[in-house]
């Protein structure tokens, strides 16, 4: 029982010193841990585009693996890699850039909007031995209310937003953001909705592009 309050204690430890929300360990055993799926969805029009001149990037066919066992190793490199990009990268709409409403990419030229941050950390993470089947894009409403793409993250802890918005990684429930849509963990070619939110009642999903 000693043993187990302190290895509790450590947890706690690292889980307060990189801004991870005080209550994991509890949250973790509600149903506010983890996203709850609803039915498949038309993909963003960006995947599509996106997938059809990448489409290495859009191989399936390995076992998905549910969830990520959070450690303080990796949650630095989740801290590390989200603040990093979020700093590197200059952010710009596709409009100013490339002369369209909606154009998904890599940050190729050092600028880009919320989707070529969400694949560049999403890149660095599988290079890094991160499985791609819990690295899933997400199409969310921000807290203007305007269509915006994060990283969600899934681990035994919770699942978890990297944002360009914000340097903080919060879980998805803390995040203040409306969910509509995003990648299955089996499949990244096929998405599925996400009609339940934190203090706002079932949306309906909309095609964010």
């Amino acid at each position: 029982m000693r043993h187990f309050g302190k290895q509790l204690v450590s947890i706690l430890g690292f889980i307060g010193a990189f801004g991870l929300f005080g209550s994991a360990l509890a949250d973790s055993q509600t149903d506010l841990a983890h996203l709850h799926s609803g039915q498949r969805t038309a993909p963003p029009i960006g995947w599509t585009q996106f997938c059809g001149e990448n489409p290495g990037e859009c191989r399936t066919g390995q076992a998905a693996i549910k969830k990520v066992i959070l450690t303080e190793t990796n949650w630095r490199e989740l801290v590390n890699i989200n603040q990093r990009f979020n700093r590197s990268i200059i952010a710009i709409t596709d409009q100013e850039q490339y002369g369209l409403m909606e154009y998904w990419t890599y940050a190729k030229t050092g600028k880009g909007d919320c989707e070529d941050y969400v694949l560049e950390k999403r890149r660095e993470l599988v290079r890094r031995g991160w499985p791609a089947s819990t690295l899933l894009i997400t199409v969310v409403l921000d807290k203007e209310g305007n269509g915006h793409a994060v990283l969600t993250v899934v681990t035994d802890r919770g699942e978890f937003v990297l944002d360009n918005q914000t340097d903080q990684i919060l879980p998805w429930s803390k995040s203040e953001l409306t969910f509509i849509k995003r990648q299955s963990p089996v499949d990244s070619n096929t998405w599925v909705e996400l009609g339940r939110t934190l203090g706002r009642p079932d949306i309906a999903t909309a095609g964010i592009r």
